[in-house]
C-alpha cells in the first residue's frame, strides 16, 4: 500500500511526464511493437501500450523499485483501446460536416489521430486513498476529427476527450440552457437534440466563430430554432444578464486545458451567486479540481 507522501509525489511525477510526452511525441509509440507485444507475451493491447509507454516517459520498471511501484499502481488503469465505430456513431459526428476553410488566424480542418499515439480521453480519475491517475487512450488505426486552429495551434477541437468530457452537462440539461464558449458547437447540439430542452443561449467572444457557425454549421442543426448566439464577454454576461435569463443549466467551456482553466474557473465559479437557481457545471472540473 502506498503513504500519502509516496502518492503525492507519484501524482505529481506521472503529470509531468505525461504532460511532457503528450506534448512533444505523443505518435512514438509504434504499431508493430504493440502487435510484438500481444503475440509473444500473450498480453491486451492496453496492457501491451501501458508498458511501451511507461518506458517512453522514462520509467524503468525493471530495475527501478520506485518506477515499478508508480507503474503497478497507475498505469493499469490509466491506458484505454479505444473503439472507433462508437464515436462514429455520435450524432454529430453523423450529422455535421465542418468545411475546410482558414479565415485570418483561423483555421478549420480535420486533424488526425496515428494509430497508436497517445491523448486524454477523459477527466483525471481521483481515487479515494488520493491517486490521480490521468485518462489515456488509443486508437489502433487512423482517427480523424475536426478542430479550429487559431495561428496553428489546436484550440477547439471534437475528440473522444470532448464527447466523453462534456455528456455529463448533457445528459443534465434541461429548460433553459446556457454556455459559455461556442467552438464547433458541439454542445449547443447535442443539448438542442433533447426533447426536454427548450433553448439554448451560447455566449460567444470572437466574431470569426460565430459568423462561420452560423453561416455553416448552425444550419446542420435539426433544432436551429432552440439556439440563440450571444457575442459578448462570457463574464460581462454572467454578471449582467445571467439572472434575468432565469437560466435553468449553465455550462462553462471557455479554456483549452487545465493549464489556462484553473483561474477562469474560479473566476466563473465567483459569478454563480447571480443566478442562485441555476445548475453550473464546467468543461474538464473533474482535472481542474486536481490542480487547485
Amino acid at each position: 500500500m502506498l503513504t500519502p507522501n509516496q502518492i503525492s509525489r507519484y501524482n505529481s511525477i506521472l503529470v509531468k511526464k505525461l504532460s511532457v510526452y503528450l506534448n512533444r511525441e505523443p505518435d512514438f509509440i509504434q504499431a508493430c511493437i504493440i502487435d510484438e507485444l500481444v503475440h509473444e507475451c500473450g498480453i491486451t493491447r492496453e496492457d501491451a501500450f501501458s508498458v511501451v509507454l511507461a518506458a517512453a516517459v522514462g520509467l524503468d520498471t525493471e530495475n527501478n523499485a520506485d518506477d515499478k511501484a508508480l507503474f503497478e499502481n497507475y498505469f493499469p488503469n490509466m491506458a484505454h483501446y479505444l473503439d472507433k465505430k462508437v464515436y462514429r456513431s455520435n450524432p454529430y459526428y453523423k450529422n455535421i460536416k465542418i468545411p475546410v476553410i482558414e479565415i485570418g488566424k483561423w483555421a478549420f480542418r480535420q486533424e488526425r489521430y496515428k494509430p497508436y499515439e497517445a491523448f486524454e480521453c477523459d477527466d483525471f480519475n481521483r481515487c479515494p486513498d488520493g491517486r490521480i491517475i490521468p485518462q489515456i487512450g488509443f486508437f489502433d488505426s487512423e482517427f480523424s476529427y475536426p478542430a479550429v486552429l487559431e495561428n496553428g495551434r489546436e484550440w477547439m477541437m471534437i475528440t473522444p476527450n470532448e464527447i466523453a468530457t462534456m455528456q455529463p452537462a448533457i445528459e443534465k440539461a434541461s429548460g433553459r440552457v446556457l454556455t459559455y464558449g461556442l467552438g464547433l458547437g458541439y454542445y449547443a447540439y447535442m443539448v438542442s437534440e433533447k426533447d426536454a430542452v427548450a433553448s439554448v443561449t451560447v455566449v460567444e467572444n470572437d466574431e470569426t466563430i460565430i459568423k462561420l457557425f452560423q453561416t455553416c454549421i448552425l444550419p446542420q442543426f435539426a433544432y436551429a430554432d432552440k439556439i440563440e448566439v450571444v457575442k459578448g464577454d462570457a463574464f460581462v454576461y454572467a454578471e449582467k444578464q445571467m439572472a434575468a435569463g432565469q437560466f435553468d443549466l449553465v455550462f462553462t467551456d471557455l479554456w483549452h486545458d487545465p493549464s489556462d482553466g484553473v483561474e477562469l474557473y474560479l473566476k466563473m465559479k465567483s459569478y454563480e451567486k447571480y443566478s442562485p437557481r441555476s445548475t453550473f457545471m464546467y468543461w474538464i472540473e473533474k482535472t481542474i479540481l486536481c490542480y487547485l
